[in-house]
């Protein structure tokens, strides 16, 4: 083909230009790696500072104080971890349409009607000096190198923006993102009250129960506050629809939370006398990992674990002492308060002191490549007023992030505790998300408290939203951080929690309802009761245990349908599932679809009559088997649509065969029987960029990988990117005997090699060290 000679030397240029461009991305690209080896001066340090590096990039900071401590590990935050940290603050503040454009507008929107940007200026402001000072040393750390950096992270350059200085007030707003994550959501208060409204109160009862079969509880008695109720037969007829009308994902039968895995085993169970915690945390998987490794040693002082980049403290882990590990509480700590309009002037609603205006303030929400849009934001003295209405009603939230004092940096002083009994005292008078602890200590010692602010309601039981307007409903304060419940040495030797009701009815305050099903907390106590010399390997096993009784109920009930079918296909899948949730087994992932037809069947009508009032309702209660079981077991007449006539048989071999089919049609590259876990079972762990920038998602993302695990009915949970982000076993007298994995590697830069270089292990279950081992690197930071 004849090419014209211009056009010839024009097509040359432009992939010479090509070739000059990848190669001037390709320099900025690793030039914007950070220095891991020589000096860098630090101003502000009182003395200089070793960090040494280990071949997984895993860093010790050796200081001579908390402050010189924590401004290094402020920087090194920043160096690995900046583009993170950056959306965080955004995310929390409502700031991500700056640099993601208008299709962050929706979320900016209702970020901002939190207003927690004002409330993380009000605790800066009320922080004790000596967590102020540590703040503002770790502030002054990451300001440093953003301010030194010659060349930004890549997310930076791909996104075209710099990042603004950090403030004090950025760090609050990472601490109030995690605590949105574990403990802020509004969707436990808005489904119970579209039920109070539209359901009777022995039919919301019975689908509302705190606990199950699995019950495993610490402190309080055996009794709950919402057992297990009778089957309001009646109620449930006068839900009449002639055909079962499922909507997608109208019930949430795995309802997923921000969970965790933690317990602790004493001497008495252990092969050599010593006490162990054993921390899972799952929490949604991405790149990089939300946590940061990091050995800190200043003075007298060691601490060893998980750091969050943003935050100036140790999350979980040891320091010599005393190990710790959380799983969150998933406490009732937010209350929508409906709100009474003036009739006669909106901005007026009504208190017990009568009438009152609202507070407004306007705001500003900047949009990357386009205009500005004003936001009015509005508050009342409960709090900030939603921007979704309840029941087409405003609401304002009360919720304990939002209060003086809630959150803090308390942790820093587990520095300083030598048993578990003062780390308790620490722990109980922290500000945080709300969490579970258990504890061990160098003495073999055990112990589990609540860590976090709690409220104490008067006059109302916080299930469902009502008015405040009469002064027969307020929260009187927090929970005295004295009367936090505590368990030290139990006679079993052991003590377990996985987000789990671990209160009794006795105690004298009311936590929370809406708890997670308590097999996983049933199943770590099951297998630590079999073991009497128990080693930081056998914690870690654990750990990776698949094993769901769960789905035994679901296979009985199905083998019984299917006696004399001709549905050898089916039956043989269901006989072939080996009890576990391994990559290899058979069957699990057709029960886990018969259980949720079931489910979405049953609570068809439910879900129905409650449209009828918010057509977005999801019935979502994470001890819906309890009333699930109930129906399957008893099989009440007038339950079941009117074309089984009753026929509990019927229906449950036709949700069978229906969950077959859709498998099938899912899978169709292998038949229902030789369906192994493995196919189903996908994880990808991404990266916030690959959607945007889908060529870059090799890079950016860890490959779709298959995984033995489940979304919360076994204790090894990972399905759904949702799963361990990380595991730590650890003695605090032997901490080099321990054990800590993460997925993805330290770094957050995509060309680091210590990017992805921990996720072998995490993936396979593999030892990586607790302690970080030889160091291959030394930066030296001098003042």
């Amino acid at each position: 083909m004849f090419v014209p000679k211009p056009l010839k030397s024009l097509f040359i240029s432009f992939v010479l230009l090509v070739c000059l461009l990848a190669i001037g991305l390709s320099y900025l690209l690793f030039a914007s790696l950070p220095i891991e080896n020589g000096r860098q001066q630090l101003t502000g340090l009182s003395a200089s500072v070793t960090v040494n590096a280990d071949k997984l990039g895993i860093p010790s900071i050796q200081a001579n104080n908390r402050n010189d401590a924590f401004r290094v590990l402020g920087f090194l935050h920043a160096r690995d971890r900046l583009f993170q940290m950056d959306l965080m603050r955004r995310m929390s503040g409502g700031r991500l349409a700056e640099v993601f454009g208008e299709k962050a507008i929706n979320i900016d929107k209702t970020q901002r009607h939190y207003q927690l940007n004002q409330t993380a200026a009000s605790i800066v402001r009320n922080l004790p000096k000596n967590q102020l000072a540590v703040l503002s040393a770790y502030v002054e750390g990451v300001n440093a190198f953003i301010a030194q950096a010659p060349i930004l992270p890549p997310e930076f350059i791909a996104l075209n923006y710099r990042p603004d200085a950090w403030r004090a007030e950025d760090s609050l707003l990472v601490a109030l993102h995690m605590f949105q994550t574990l403990n802020g959501q509004e969707q436990d208060e808005r489904m119970l009250s579209v039920m109070d409204k539209m359901l009777s109160p022995a039919l919301v009862k019975f689908l509302t129960p705190d606990t199950d079969q699995y019950a495993t509880v610490l402190v309080g008695g055996a009794l709950s506050h919402r057992p297990a109720s009778a089957i309001p037969i009646a109620d449930f007829k006068q839900l009449t629809s002639q055909t079962i009308k499922l909507a997608q994902g109208a019930v949430d039968t795995e309802t997923n939370i921000a969970g965790s895995n933690n317990w602790v085993v004493a001497g008495t169970k252990t092969l050599d006398g010593r006490a162990i915690i054993a921390n899972d945390m799952h929490l949604k998987l991405n790149t990089p990992n939300i946590w940061f490794r990091a050995e800190l040693r200043y003075g007298e002082y060691f601490l060893n674990g998980v750091t969050l980049p943003g935050l100036p403290v140790q999350i979980v882990g040891s320091n010599q002492y005393v190990a710790w590990g959380f799983t969150n509480a998933t406490a009732d700590l937010l209350d929508l308060v409906r709100l009474n309009i003036n009739p006669d002037n909106n901005q007026e609603y009504l208190t017990p002191q009568g009438w009152r205006r609202f507070t407004q303030q306007s705001d500003i929400i900047k949009i990357k490549g386009g205009k500005e849009i004003p936001i009015e934001l509005r508050s009342t003295i409960w709090g900030p007023v939603s921007n979704q209405p309840l029941l087409e009603q405003p609401v304002a939230i009360k919720w304990t992030a939002l209060e003086p004092n809630a959150v803090d940096f308390g942790l820093l002083d587990m520095d300083k505790v030598k048993s578990v009994a003062q780390a308790m005292t620490v722990l109980n008078q922290a500000g945080g998300p709300p969490q579970n602890v258990v504890l061990a200590d160098s003495d073999g010692h055990i112990g589990w408290t609540y860590m976090g602010r709690f409220p104490k309601r008067k006059g109302f039981d916080g299930l469902v939203s009502l008015s405040w307007s009469e002064a027969s409903s307020i929260w009187d304060g927090f929970i005295p951080a004295e009367e936090l419940p505590r368990l030290l040495d139990p006679a079993s030797g052991f003590i377990a929690t996985a987000n789990n009701r671990t209160l009794g009815k006795e105690y004298p305050y009311i936590m929370g309802y809406n708890w997670a099903l308590g097999y996983r907390a049933y199943r770590i106590s099951e297998l630590l009761g079999q073991n009497n010399a128990i080693t930081e390997q056998d914690m870690l096993q654990i750990q990776l245990d698949t094993r769901s009784e769960i789905f035994d109920f679901y296979r009985d009930l199905a083998l019984k349908v299917l006696n004399g079918s001709a549905n050898s296909q089916i039956e043989s899948a269901i006989r072939a599932w080996d009890g576990h949730m391994h990559s290899d087994s058979k069957g699990i992932a057709l029960l886990i679809a018969f259980r949720s037809q079931l489910a979405e069947a049953l609570f068809a009508k439910v879900v129905e009559r409650c449209r009828q009032s918010d057509p977005d309702f999801v019935y979502a209660w994470r001890e819906m088997e309890t009333p699930l079981r109930a129906l399957l077991t008893q099989r009440p007449a007038g339950v079941l649509p009117a074309q089984y006539q009753d026929d509990w048989d019927q229906f449950i071999l036709q949700t069978l065969q229906s969950s077959a089919v859709n498998l099938a049609d899912k899978y169709p590259q292998t038949t229902i029987d030789q369906l192994d876990w493995k196919t189903v079972n996908r994880v990808s762990l991404t990266h916030p960029l690959s959607k945007g920038l889908p060529m870059l998602a090799t890079l950016l993302n860890i490959d779709d990988f298959n995984s033995d695990g489940c979304a919360g009915f076994c204790i090894k949970v990972l399905a759904n990117a949702h799963g361990a982000s990380e595991r730590l076993v650890v003695s605090p007298a032997h901490p080099e005997d321990g054990i800590l994995q993460m997925p993805g590697g330290q770094s957050g830069h995509p060309f680091s090699r210590h990017y992805r270089d921990q996720h072998p292990f995490w993936y396979a279950g593999g030892i990586t060290p607790f302690t970080p081992t030889e160091s291959v690197q030394t930066l030296q930071f001098t003042p």
